[in-house]
């Protein structure tokens, strides 16, 4: 099989050669060792055998967010962004709204050794901020996608991969524009006003949803946000209320154009299991095991495999630090249990990726062990 052929069997619950092993980011295409660009971890010498390890063997899932074509709108005019660099390189960007009543600013910081961005401030502080943010003026619902780069992507991967439209839910949105102990007491204890909030942006959120299911049809998508509302941030009580009665639409729109609608959640998914199965998604990542997680693999698979293919479950801290030959054990053990049995598929992922600019050698030569597992199963 090729790897392309090879990802959309496991997707579509039809056999495989082997399991497929993914590197979740690390996909060898959006990765420029030549770029010398301060922020490119990547151009670090060190990189270079992941890089050209994912491109030549690895069965390449590579994420694509849609954007959209738009007017102006009124929020447009009500909102400020202001960047700058810190003398060690660190790039500063504020952002400032005037809100009705009163003003809501965010600022984040982004390191050239680390490949991530820190909100230091963010925007929400409390329940009166998020009245506010609900009263703003909304955006247009879509406008136009622009699918040119998911196209160009899926042109160069060839048969060496699949792209997977990648897609916030409405918690999400909401959630991360709060500091994470905000948000657990606002979504707690002002569940009207945050359903609210849901509603605001699930409006937008499910109309571009549709928009890019329209044009990109048949694709994996993968939608982030769920966690949010797992243990021990929120009771699993609030799951259906806060997660599946959004992501359920959003995952309806894309089966209805062939699409496959995979759910990313970290953390304990055990009592949440069911609700989120409730979506009708038909993926699941990263599967985390104990301790990151609260469930085993093999129970996720003998429980809800026939509806999801399962991706996982593989720690990024134990690629980046377990000896190559415990690190061995944990990999037979994905391979064995995400397979076992009746199911629709399984493909071997990390949970991440690193983010430090310098890889050490053992992190690559863990990389490699897990290509070498799953090529022989």
């Amino acid at each position: 099989m090729t790897r392309r052929e090879r990802l959309m069997a496991s997707i579509q619950g039809r056999p495989v050669d082997r399991p497929p092993v993914c590197f979740y980011e690390i996909n060898g295409l959006d990765e420029d060792p030549a770029d010398d660009a301060p922020f490119n971890i990547y151009s670090d010498p060190s990189w270079r055998p992941l890089i050209d390890l994912a491109r030549e063997r690895s069965d390449r899932i590579v994420m694509r967010s849609v954007p959209f074509r738009k007017a102006p709108g009124p929020l447009d005019e009500l909102t400020a962004v202001e960047s700058w660099r810190d003398e060690a390189g660190s790039r500063f960007e504020r952002t400032t709204i005037r809100a009705p009543g009163r003003e809501l600013t965010m600022l984040t910081r982004r390191d050239p050794d680390i490949n991530t961005v820190w909100t230091i401030e963010h925007l929400l502080k409390d329940a009166a901020d998020l009245r506010a943010w609900i009263d703003l003026p909304e955006a247009p619902e879509t406008g136009e996608p622009i699918i040119d780069a998911a196209l160009a992507a899926e042109a160069e991967l060839g048969e060496t991969g699949i792209i997977m439209v990648d897609t916030a839910d409405p918690v999400c949105l909401v959630a991360q524009i709060f500091s994470l102990g905000d948000f657990t007491e606002v979504a707690f204890t002002e569940r009207d006003l945050f359903r609210r909030a849901l509603e605001k942006a699930s409006r937008r959120l499910l109309a571009r949803t549709k928009a890019v299911a329209e044009r990109l049809p048949g694709r994996l998508w993968r939608i982030y946000g769920p966690e949010y509302c797992t243990p021990p941030y929120l009771p699993p009580a609030l799951f259906r209320e806060y997660v599946t009665r959004y992501d359920k639409p959003m995952v309806e729109a894309i089966q209805k154009n062939g699409g496959f609608a995979r759910i990313h959640s970290h953390g304990k998914i055990r009592e949440i299991l069911d609700p989120l199965a409730e979506t009708g998604c038909t993926g699941l990542d990263p599967v985390e095991p104990p301790p990151q997680g609260d469930v085993e693999l093999g129970w996720v698979r003998r429980r809800y495999g026939e509806q999801m293919t399962l991706f996982g479950n593989i720690e990024v801290a134990d690629i980046e630090n377990l000896p190559t030959d415990r690190f061995a054990e944990k990999v037979k053990r994905a391979l064995d249990e995400g397979t076992a049995g009746r199911g629709r598929g399984f493909v071997l992922m990390p949970t991440a990726c690193p983010y430090g600019r310098k890889l050490r050698p053992l992190t690559i030569r863990n990389y490699e062990k897990m290509v070498e597992l799953a090529e022989a199963f």
